[in-house]
This record gives C-alpha cells, structure tokens and sequence, in this order.
C-alpha cells in the first residue's frame, strides 16, 4: 500500500535503540519527526544539528524526533551497530533525540520503499492523530512544523502541493534511474553504440542532467575515442556550465576529468586543444568568485592541469589546499577515508619526495603521476 500524507503511519520496527529509551508506538497527542539517515551520507550528517535544534525548541510542544539507520554500511550488522554507536559517541555526543538501528530492511520497506523515497535524508512527519503529515527533507521542514503541530497543515492546499511536488520528483528520480540500468548494462557489455544512444536519448529530455552530459563525453572520448564529437560536447558542457552559475564548478570539473584524469589514456586526445580547453577552464574553476563554491575536488582536477603543464609549484599549492578543505571536521570520516590517502599520493609524486600527514606516508610514483579521480557524490 502507498504510503502518502494522510496514510496511518507504520509500524516502528527496528532491530535496536542505540540512543534513548526504546519507542513502541505512536503516542496519541505528540508529534513525529521519523529521519531515515546514514552516517556515510553526508546531507544526513549535515542535517543533525538541525533536528537537534528542532526537538530543543519544540520539545515542550511534544515533539520528538527518531532517527532511523537503516542503511548503515559494515560486512555484518553487529559490525554496523557497533561502528554507528562509536560514531554517534564521537560527533554527537550532545544528541537529544531517539537512534534506531534496522539491518533487516524491514524499516525501509515500511516508509521508504511504501513512500517511493528513493533517496536518504528523507523525514516523515507523524500527527498527532497518528498519521503522515510530511514527506521530504528535514531541512525543508521549518516552515511546516509549526503548522503541523497546530493542526492546519495536512489538509491544506499546501500540503497536497508539496506532495504532488514530491511525488513528481521521486518519479523523475526513479525515471533516471531506470536509464542508468540500462546504461551500466550497455557499457558493461562493451555495447558503446547502445550505451551512447541511451545517454543521448536521455539527455534529449533531462539537458541539465550533469551526470549523464559526463557519461556522453566519456563514452565519446575514451571509449569510442571519438575526439572530434567529444571535443565538440565538452565545449559544449563548458558553455553550459559557465551560463549557469549555480552549477559552473561541477560542470567545469567534469570537462578537467576528461581531459586531464590520469587514470585515463590521453596520449591519442590532441594535446594543443586539451590544454587550451584546459586553460580556459582552470581560470573559470580558480575564479575569485567562485571561490567559496570550490571543494577538495575542484582543487585536486585542477591541480593535474598545471603538474603536465610544468607548473609544479601551482599544483603542489593546490593539492595542499584540497587536503585542507578535506580535513574540514564538517567533511564526513567516510570522504577523508577514502580521499585523503589519494590527495597525500598526489602530493609525494608532485613533490618529488615522501610525504607523511597525519601519521600517513606516501612515496612519489614518477610513472603514475595526477589528481585523484573522484566521483560524484549523491544522495542515497
């Protein structure tokens, strides 16, 4: 049955409570903040200190706030509880709210799968009579929460906007997911002619869809080695990223992945065009006004543009400045884990030397010399 505002909200069942006193029921008369979370997501992490500072200022209103983990990320499920309660004990010792811990799926079969939420953090906020009030993220619910708690949100117009809303992008989310099946599948069968009509096809009706425009110029580049058409779309994907501002870095990085990624073979890619797009780009990327925009990642793919263009100093400085952004406490553990020991290479290598950070050393490696490759990170 689909769960919606208005449903009857479902049962409780998780496996433990690692933070507050175990919660059966529903409570006639309170109000629900139920967040599905992970500590490797990164928005869900940001999104605590703000449900600490709801159940703070709304506590007196009876509301309470359960965090669901149920997508927690260990070979087994006691090494998952266990590594979760060391984490909350670490970065939150100051929560103020229920923990509930869920390996069997049921959780997520129950709310997630019921509400076709496709992605975590999702909050689902229960009435007071007892019913789903709220479906979205727990960032978005701070103008909502007081008319919840009033009772003059769920049969509002409102509401059933922000629900159509809702349903809408699940649909859309679920629609590129079903084009990425189909895309791994055709890439992992080395079908590059299927695989590039499936991207196109879908770029046709979602154009500002980035992950897709890089898969398209990945496809063209170094898998079908098609220069003279992947030139032609990462300029394209230049353009694009410049005339929208909001998303100019990361668009901008993907065409710096392409052309510089030392994981990839660009002996055949014509050297004069690949540093002038790279040029181009590097001064947009490094742009003083973007600069509260930059990350890790921007800093590290632009480093290897200046390390082959000579400029050792420039890109040594921007590595540097990549493991400072990545050594952010705000930064969740599982990115430094995985990034940081990729950024400390980077550095050995364009240094020349061995490099120990943090009681990490790494040695320079003159034969694989670059930038770390990094993926997309999103929602999950």
């Amino acid at each position: 049955m689909a769960l919606c505002i208005k449903s009857p909200a479902p049962s409780l069942k998780v496996e433990n409570w690692l933070r507050g006193e175990p919660l059966t029921n529903f409570q006639s008369g309170k109000v629900y903040i139920v967040e599905f979370w992970a500590s490797w997501c990164g928005p869900c992490v940001e999104a605590m200190p703000h449900l600490i500072e709801l159940q703070a200022k709304y506590k007196d209103e009876g509301v309470e706030v359960v965090g669901v983990a149920a997508n927690e990320k260990a070979p087994t499920a006691d090494e998952a509880r266990t590594k979760l309660d060391a984490w909350l004990t670490e970065k939150f010792s100051n929560l103020n709210y229920r923990i509930g811990f869920d390996s069997t799926g049921e959780m997520n079969k129950l709310w997630m799968d019921a509400s076709s939420s496709l992605t975590i953090p999702t909050s689902f906020v229960v009435d007071r009579d007892g019913h789903i009030a709220f479906i979205d993220n727990a960032i978005q619910i701070d103008d909502v929460l007081p008319k919840i708690i009033n009772g003059t949100w769920r049969s509002s117009d409102q509401a059933k906007a922000a629900e159509a809303k809702r349903i809408a992008e699940n649909q859309r989310v679920a629609r590129e997911d079903s084009i990425r099946r189909t895309i791994r599948s055709a890439i992992k069968a080395k079908d590059w002619p299927a695989a590039l009509s499936a991207v196109e096809e879908s770029i046709a009706t979602m154009p500002d869809n980035l992950e897709f425009r890089e898969i398209h110029a990945d496809l063209l580049l170094h898998k079908m080695r098609d220069t003279a058409t992947g030139f032609q779309v990462l300029r394209q994907l230049v353009r694009d990223a410049i005339d929208k501002h909001s998303e100019a870095v990361w668009g901008l990085n993907i065409v710096m992945r392409q052309l510089f990624d030392p994981d990839h073979d660009r002996a055949y890619l014509p050297r004069a065009e690949r540093f002038a797009i790279g040029r181009d780009v590097s001064e947009h990327i490094l742009n003083p006004g973007q600069a509260n925009g930059l990350d890790f990642y921007s800093y590290g793919v632009v480093a290897q543009y200046y390390y082959e263009s000579g400029d050792k100093q420039r890109a040594i400085e921007l590595i540097e400045r990549a493991m400072t952004w990545l050594d952010d406490p705000k930064v969740p553990d599982g990115a430094k884990e995985h990034y940081m020991p990729k950024l400390l290479q980077t550095l050995a290598t364009y240094r020349g030397e061995k490099v120990c950070c943090s009681g990490s050393c790494s040695i320079s490696q003159e034969k694989s010399p670059g930038a770390p490759k990094v993926q997309p990170q999103e929602e999950t």
